[in-house]
């Protein structure tokens, strides 16, 4: 559940026909200078293969990639080094975080933060950044998938996909009494002139706004704004994303 194994050859090819990685690093950077932050070291957290850290490092912050997928982080690393960044990728999930110090700011994007299934688990995960590895007047960008998102738009819906020899088929339910998107996806892909099949199952939390910024405010933080995607826009209702900062 959750491996991102298989699957990891396949992640840039489907999600860079959704997200612009450019168009959110600029975004984080209008972040930085919206709240006075100059950071010099920032922690990506759950930086799968590598697609903000590495235009983050580009643009010429240190940064470091932390992820539990030895696969994504293979792929990340192999990135960076064509584009000649020396960036330190770590393999380690959430709750094993473990840094050699502190950073100046810590990025969580594109909805990491819904594979911590448990408000307990997430309150734990922020009070130990806040605590033990952000600088005293470090800042924390990070964004979820809306409960909206994860209980109207993928809800209980299947999805296919069919293209350049790729082909899944995306069944969706959303559990209701858990607040849990259960997603299972079945991948046919091409090689040669035969398909192979495999299976990918993720589970995402749905939190609501409100929710997060308790958590984030009892772990410790003293602010938390919030932000419909890629602008400083109050959230919407319909938004499939919401954009926290935390500081």
């Amino acid at each position: 559940m959750n491996s991102y194994t298989k699957f990891a050859p396949l992640y840039d090819k489907l999600m860079s026909e959704d997200v612009n990685y450019s168009e959110w690093a600029d975004y984080i950077e209008k972040i930085f200078v919206r709240y006075g932050k100059k950071p010099r070291l920032i922690c990506d957290l759950a930086c799968g293969t590598g697609n903000i850290t590495i235009p983050m490092a580009q643009r010429g912050y240190e940064m470091i990639g932390a992820d539990k997928s030895l696969e994504m982080l293979s792929l990340a690393r192999a990135k960076a080094e064509k584009e000649g960044l020396d960036i330190m990728f770590l393999s380690q999930s959430f709750s094993e975080l473990d840094l050699f110090g502190s950073c100046d700011a810590f990025l969580c994007m594109l909805d990491g933060f819904n594979y911590v299934l448990s408000p307990q688990s997430l309150f734990q995960i922020a009070k130990k950044i806040k605590t033990c590895f952000l600088e005293r007047d470090g800042i924390f960008v990070f964004d979820i998938s809306s409960r909206y998102k994860l209980e109207k738009y993928i809800g209980n819906n299947t999805f296919v996909y069919d293209k350049d020899g790729i082909f899944y088929v995306w069944e969706n339910k959303f559990r209701e009494k858990y607040g849990l998107s259960d997603m299972y996806i079945n991948f046919f892909v091409k090689s040669g002139g035969k398909y192979s099949r495999f299976c990918e199952r993720h589970l995402q939390k749905a939190y609501d706004e409100d929710e997060i910024k308790r958590i984030f405010i009892s772990a410790g933080f003293e602010t938390v704004d919030s932000f419909s995607p890629l602008s400083f826009s109050p959230p919407k209702k319909t938004d499939l994303r919401t954009v926290f900062v935390a500081k």
